[in-house]
């Protein structure tokens, strides 16, 4: 009570000096301001009287609620002990309910069981199955069948039991059936469109004479991004127009799995591009040399056939040939003697034979530096890879093979290169020497038919 009294004496005070304030702002003297203060004193007395008065009135009041509050306590609090009691009651229920419950559940409990792993697995199973596509309501009947079946209070009606076995039956059907529906196919530009699909079983799916591949996670059919070789797309065209019969077509063991990894799997300008600079280098080398290798053996070929000709008329040396204008020596050589006869034919056989052998020492150089090249392109690789393995560690062996794939691309591209630049190389420096032979041969002839004529005169 006395705290009360000082907090309104406080607050009386303190509206008493607002109001004096408020009031010497518009006092015209001090005697007037004096008075403000004297009246504003007397006001606020006679309100803290009154105020004190109404708190004393309904003191009495306060202690009638205080009384049934209490009141109400002890109420709530002897129900609280009753409601443990009947709680404890129902308890012991429960637990003898429960019991006779299992009891009478016998045999039950472990069929339940049997059921919800069965429906469990079949769930598993047909979200991963091409199947899933055509038949996407099951596996909704599936989850909430299992649930059902790991609580207590619920069970399994034998509609619901023979739709589980239905479709464990239906799900192996279909596995050995080619069928055709309709469905949405996210084709390889990443848009969605409703075709027509025929799936193979539980292996795959096609549409369009291209594969499709199945994605669990989305329940989707995708398009591959990289189709198989042509030689088993072309085939699908008849799978899918055929109503009945056997037919040859390209099926993946692994449910997709190895079509899937055709994406990964790069192609040969891709594999080609992994060679990088050297790579392309042998590359242009490579071309360099069958342009040589061809130019050479088409060049050599028409000098043969002029050759040939020039032997069968043998007396009219022709000038357009290296055979020709080796007669044509022979035949300016009359006069002289046996042994400048056979160096002027030498002379003009050496200097038929460069023109034979033209471009095959670079074409032997190339068939050399292919495989160089392709080693020094697999060296620098291999350090870049163990740069790799050095700042992210042996840890990933997809890292490691993928570096070490890409390194060996140039000595496969130098063997590749070099293999049948050697082939060539020997095609031509075979058609050369054929050659040079042949004037040798024409040459050591006349000089036997001139010492011949020399001794018989």
């Amino acid at each position: 009570m006395i705290s009360m009294i000082k907090k309104i004496g406080l607050a009386s005070g303190l509206i008493l000096a607002v109001t004096m304030s408020a009031q010497a702002a518009t006092a015209i003297s001090l005697d007037e301001l004096l008075q403000q203060v004297k009246t504003g004193r007397v006001n606020d007395a006679a309100e803290n009287q009154a105020r004190l008065d109404e708190f004393r009135a309904r003191r009495a009041e306060q202690g009638k609620l205080l009384a049934a509050e209490k009141a109400e306590q002890r109420r709530q609090e002897e129900l609280s002990a009753q409601m443990e009691k009947q709680f404890e009651v129902n308890d012991v229920k429960i637990i003898d309910m429960e019991r006779a419950f299992q009891e009478r559940l016998g045999g039950l409990k472990e069929l339940f069981g049997v059921l919800q792993q069965a429906s469990g697995d079949a769930r598993g199973n047909f979200e991963a199955s091409v199947t899933q596509v055509q038949f996407p309501d099951r596996t909704a009947f599936l989850l909430d069948f299992a649930k059902k079946m790991g609580q207590s209070n619920r069970l399994a009606s034998m509609e619901e039991i023979e739709r589980l076995w239905f479709e464990l039956q239906r799900e192996m059907t279909e596995t050995g059936k080619v069928s055709t529906f309709t469905t949405n196919v996210v084709n390889s530009s990443g848009e969605e469109n409703q075709q027509e699909v025929t799936r193979v079983g539980a292996f795959n799916v096609v549409s369009d004479g291209k594969y499709l591949e199945f994605v669990p996670e989305t329940g989707r059919l995708v398009e591959l991004q990289r189709q198989p070789p042509t030689r088993y797309t072309n085939r699908l065209g008849d799978l899918v127009n055929a109503n009945s019969g056997m037919f040859p077509v390209g099926l993946d063991p692994t449910r997709g799995q190895l079509l899937g990894l055709l994406v990964q799997s790069p192609s040969l300008t891709e594999r080609i591009a992994q060679g990088k600079t050297v790579g392309y280098v042998i590359i242009s080398l490579g071309i360099v040399g069958v342009l040589i290798a061809i130019w050479r053996v088409l060049a050599l070929y028409a000098v043969g056939a002029k050759v040939r000709k020039q032997i069968k008329n043998i007396n009219s040396p022709s000038t357009n040939n290296p055979l020709g204008r080796v007669l044509k020596v022979a035949q300016d050589s009359t006069t002289t003697d046996i042994e400048t006869m056979e160096l002027k034919l030498g002379e003009a056989i050496l200097r038929e034979t460069p023109k034979f052998n033209s471009m095959l020492p670079l074409l032997k150089i190339i068939s050399v530096v292919a495989p160089l090249l392709g080693l020094l392109g697999t060296v620098t690789g291999m350090i870049v890879t163990f740069q790799a393995i050095t700042l992210y560690g042996a840890g990933d062996p997809k890292l490691m093979a993928g570096g070490i794939s890409t390194a060996l691309v140039t000595t496969v591209l130098g063997l590749c290169v070099a293999i049948p630049t050697v082939f060539l190389h020997t095609l031509v420096s075979s058609r050369a020497r054929r050659l040079t032979q042949i004037l040798q041969e024409e040459a050591a002839g006349m000089l036997a038919e001139r010492a011949e004529s020399e001794a018989t005169s």
